[in-house]
């Protein structure tokens, strides 16, 4: 069954004031790391989550067309939503982040893996049934205030990435080959580097990767790709 994976960050001592600089830092590593250079929107959330954005701007659609870069850069961005910096806010970025996932259909993918392969590892999702592509997916970067949802960086983080389904890093319903399996190693290892990367950027002191169900990604990991062995 799929989960919901989280990185969280956290920081020794921050002020309100310094969340733009921690933001600015998060984002722009993402493009060392599989993800697009630019954000292509931004949602400020005041108070808790049931409320009403009282600020929310799109930049553009990731992947609009070949050779274009749509959204705009990080450090512009976290200016226009920080404009409004209150304690009791939360502030949320979009971006596309690449990897690799299996179309639906995906039975014996590995003979058509092995003949697509060059083409998947550049082409976004075409629709083709049974085939690895790597593509963007929609990531969240959050920021909270000290007092969004009374407090909620104290177990989520100052900054908060949700990647999504855990679908990409495990692919448990597929049958892995030698294909699959070196598409979702290759997508871990860029989870790894990425969580690596982010920390030293921003200057996190703590981070945790985490799931909405509480399971150990790298143990149901292990299991999934000791299960093909």
């Amino acid at each position: 069954m799929s989960d919901t994976l989280y990185l969280s960050l956290w920081y020794p001592n921050l002020r309100l004031e310094a969340l733009p600089d921690k933001l600015t830092a998060v984002l722009g590593a993402f493009a060392a790391y599989g993800g697009e250079e630019k954000v292509y929107a931004a949602t400020v959330w005041p108070v808790n989550w049931s409320e009403a954005p009282v600020f929310q701007r799109v930049y553009g659609r990731m992947g609009a067309a070949p050779g274009v870069s749509p959204g705009v850069e990080p450090q512009l961005a976290v200016a226009e939503a920080l404009e409004l910096l209150h304690d009791d806010y939360a502030y949320e970025f979009q971006m596309g982040w690449n990897l690799w996932e299996l179309e639906s259909g995906g039975a014996g993918e590995d003979a058509r893996a092995t003949a697509g392969q060059e083409a998947g590892a550049t082409s976004l999702k075409t629709g083709v049934i049974g085939r690895w592509a790597r593509g963007p997916r929609l990531v969240r970067v959050t920021g909270y205030g000290p007092l969004f949802e009374e407090g909620a960086y104290e177990q989520d983080g100052h900054i908060r990435i949700d990647f999504g389904s855990d679908t990409p890093f495990l692919e448990e319903e597929a049958d892995l080959g030698q294909v699959g399996a070196r598409h979702v190693e290759e997508n871990v290892r860029q989870l790894v580097e990425l969580a690596n990367g982010v920390e030293k950027a921003s200057g996190a002191t703590a981070r945790l990767l985490w799931s909405e169900l509480g399971e150990s990604l790298a143990q149901r990991l292990a299991a999934r790709l000791g299960m093909r062995n």
